[in-house]
């Protein structure tokens, strides 16, 4: 099957979209840190560049993007056009966060992943987050 829309029109959309400091990103952040959290974002340094590094309790935290991460969730459907190479993407992607998982796990790191779907919506957001506050609050060093 072609693609619905132009090569133009597809290399401008494809241009839009962004690796770091998405809009999910953005709003766990804010949270984490209104909550007194402190971290470093995107640490080159660690397997995978975490979106979030909470060093204090050693444990990174993964945004992640439905669609390019596989989630099991309406927003991660593959499109019926070109359906081979966006399996292959997004197999090849889920593979290399599970290698960049168990790496982090074996040099002692507590990994997080916070799924598109679970904030997207106020309610959800606001159940999510709090949970990832129990969850680091019973890490707490």
């Amino acid at each position: 099957m072609s693609d619905i829309f132009s090569t133009g029109k597809r290399s401008s959309i494809m241009a839009n979209i962004h690796g770091c400091n998405t809009k999910p990103e953005v709003l766990v952040r804010k949270f984490l840190f209104s909550n007194g959290f402190r971290y470093r974002i995107n640490v080159k340094k660690l397997p995978g560049k975490p979106d979030i590094v909470l060093t204090k309790y050693r444990t990174v935290i993964f945004v992640n993007g439905c669609f390019w991460h596989g989630h099991m969730c309406k927003r991660g459907h593959l499109p019926s056009s070109n359906m081979f190479f966006w399996k292959e993407k997004i197999s090849r992607n889920k593979l290399r966060d599970d290698k960049n998982q168990d790496l982090l796990i074996k040099l002692g790191w507590k990994v997080v992943i916070i799924w598109q779907c679970e904030i997207s919506n106020v309610e959800k957001r606001k159940m999510r987050l709090e949970n990832l506050l129990i969850e680091l609050k019973s890490n707490n060093p």
